[in-house]
């Protein structure tokens, strides 16, 4: 996966889970911004081995 798809990914993951808190889904929100920390540091440990 190039660096552009890893960061549309987090980044539509992150806007997923704004939305979600915007619209009142607190719980999606929440697995949202997890689930883009956690890929986020993912890739990051990934390119920095």
């Amino acid at each position: 996966m190039t660096d552009i798809k890893k960061d549309i990914a987090i980044g539509s993951l992150f806007i997923t889970g704004i939305w979600s808190f915007i619209s009142g889904a607190f719980i999606i929100s929440t697995v949202m911004f997890g689930a883009a920390a956690i890929f986020s540091n993912i890739f990051l440990r990934a390119r920095l081995n």
